[in-house]
């Protein structure tokens, strides 16, 4: 079998990269080794901003519509507030979500292989030859979607060579939800990171991460205190632990006739672990490049490193520096920072794009320490 491009990983971003290739007219093979929907450790949230980037509509894979967030800190001294926009903030499962985008996928024209996991990617001619189980095929452009763990982009020479991989745990748990249009963020029981509690429909989404160096949080002792808070038994939920990789600086995210795109690209903030709205842009920006490259434009894979770079990176940059200095010292963050009575909307503006970590970077810089700052590049 051949194929324009050959889409590694049916994830978020890999699904939504072979979706927007199909809609071009691109023939694409969207391979995964598991079979879909199947689960993902993910927290879920996503920015409604991300609509803009489809012509298909994404609610069916929406479970909550945020519109106010809830910080502590030691949960306590609470800050609450109402986010702008009419939907700002999207709660979705990755069962979900990745299986409606890889349907989106199929019902444009591409073809999936399901539960069959790629052994070995090697050149083939002008383009490359991969190998499923006993079947070989052919595809003149790869994407690299295999998310945190996956080792091709190592193999292949692209994206972060070392990657910066944040320690973080994830449990879905069911219980009744109190305010099912909030979601709560806890800055103090975690050293080097925050605790997520998004709401969905018969339970939540809890997450744990850190974020500095080679820290890991005491889970259990974390949990044990969270979970109360929110009405739920302490030992409640299947733990389930997965690195996530953060951007830690510029990188190529392309070779000849490959790109890599979503968490195997490194995207996820990397201060407050925002992996999905990046997974989707980068499927969007690697689809138009790929459809420019295969059509004889030989410059265009370079152009989406460049775009992204652009478009995220140029943010998350600042973002990285920010986060050394505020997880460094979280309690001075959280009371010069998060309790500032614009904070909600300045998260709000970054989560859905509107604005950068460069926006406000001079106004955290005075506030924080220009020396503190300096000294956590």
């Amino acid at each position: 079998m051949s194929f324009d491009v050959a889409v590694v990983g049916a994830g978020a971003a890999g699904a939504a990269t072979a979706y927007q290739l199909a809609l071009r007219g691109r023939s694409v093979v969207l391979i995964d080794e598991r079979p879909l929907p199947r689960s993902k450790p993910c927290g879920g949230g996503m920015a409604a901003s991300v609509q803009q980037w489809f012509p298909c509509d994404l609610t069916p894979a929406v479970d909550r519509v945020i519109d106010r967030v809830r910080f502590t800190w030691c949960l306590e001294d609470p800050v609450i507030a109402d986010l702008p926009g009419e939907s700002p903030f999207w709660i979705v499962r990755r069962d979900v979500l990745d299986g409606y985008l890889a349907d989106q996928a199929a019902a444009a024209g591409a073809e999936r292989l399901e539960g069959q996991a790629v052994t070995e990617v090697s050149r083939h001619g002008d383009g490359w030859e991969l190998c499923i189980g006993e079947q070989r095929l052919q595809a003149r452009a790869l994407v690299l979607a295999h998310g945190s763990r996956g080792d091709l982009v190592n193999q292949l020479g692209v994206a972060d060579p070392n990657p910066r991989l944040a320690a973080a745990l994830a449990l879905e748990v069911e219980g009744p939800v109190d305010e099912p249009q909030t979601a709560r963020f806890e800055f103090g029981l975690v050293k080097h990171g925050f605790c997520w509690c998004f709401p969905r429909s018969g339970g939540y989404s809890v997450g744990i991460g850190t974020f500095l160096g080679r820290t890991v949080a005491d889970y259990d002792q974390v949990l044990t205190a969270l979970l109360p808070s929110l009405g739920l038994d302490p030992q409640a939920g299947e733990r389930r632990h997965w690195p996530l990789r953060v951007w830690n600086g510029h990188h190529p995210l392309h070779r000849d006739g490959v790109v890599a795109v979503g968490d195997a690209a490194s995207l996820a903030d990397p201060f407050l672990a925002e992996g999905l709205r990046p997974a989707l842009l980068s499927a969007l920006r690697a689809a138009e490049a790929l459809d420019a490259y295969l059509s004889g434009e030989q410059q265009a894979l370079a152009g989406y490193t460049r775009t992204m770079r652009s478009e995220w990176g140029e943010s998350m940059s600042w973002g990285r520096r920010i986060g050394q200095v505020f997880y460094r010292f979280p309690k001075v963050g959280y009371q010069l920072g998060i309790k500032r009575p614009t904070a909600p909307q300045r998260i709000a503006q970054i989560l859905s794009g509107e604005m950068g970590y460069g926006d406000i970077a001079q106004r955290v810089i005075r506030r924080l320490g220009g020396g503190l700052l300096g000294a956590g590049r």
